[in-house]
């Protein structure tokens, strides 16, 4: 029973983060119905995803303990062989959202209008947060010693951040305008642009 409670509190809190999410970085096209007040709505929205977020997770750790029994995949016998493969993969794209949010600065928490476009690593990759942050899901089901989660997690990464990017990049332009367009020609979205030397 427990099990099957904790497999719908993944499942919800995932759809909750991502309908959430969506709704905090689109604050220009929010503006234009709610006025000023839509900037601290998202922040509001923003904290909510984080929140579901922070729930899916904590299913993830219940899993451990309270699996679907068909479902119950083990990638190892030794959940700490899964724990060290989940650090390996998880350090480098930590390391890249810590970079991330450091050049984003409190736009990650708080949107802003007064927010300029960003430096730093965002000078190579338009959205190195979602670099970072979404292969850490697979990490932390390795952790978890499940390859159902993993194959989970992969194919939640393949679906939602393009989703996400381009919902995101129409609210940027409304911010932005020219300025992003051409932003968008010079950098890659995940990955930075390979450029043919002259």
């Amino acid at each position: 029973m427990i099990e099957w409670i904790n497999f719908s509190v993944l499942f919800l809190s995932l759809f909750l983060f991502c309908y959430f999410y969506t709704l905090s970085i689109q604050p220009v096209k929010r503006e234009g119905k709610r006025g000023e007040r839509a900037w601290k709505e998202c922040t509001i929205l923003r904290y909510l995803s984080w929140f579901f977020n922070l729930t899916m997770c904590i299913s993830f750790l219940i899993w451990i303990w309270f699996p679907i029994p068909f479902l119950d995949w083990k990638i190892h016998p030794t959940y700490l062989t899964c724990i060290l493969i989940g650090i390996g993969l998880g350090t480098p794209f930590f390391i890249i959202l810590l970079k991330a949010m450091k050049d984003a600065g409190s736009e990650s928490l708080y949107p802003s209008r007064a927010t300029i476009m960003y430096g730093g690593i965002y000078n190579y990759i338009r959205h190195p947060q979602t670099l970072g942050e979404f292969p850490m899901f697979v990490s932390l089901a390795f952790f978890v010693n499940s390859w159902f989660l993993v194959f989970l997690m992969v194919v939640f990464i393949i679906v939602y951040p393009p989703i996400m990017i381009y919902y995101e990049e129409k609210d940027l332009v409304r911010r932005f305008g020219d300025d992003y367009r051409d932003y968008q020609q010079r950098t890659g979205a995940i990955f930075p642009k390979i450029r043919k030397k002259s």
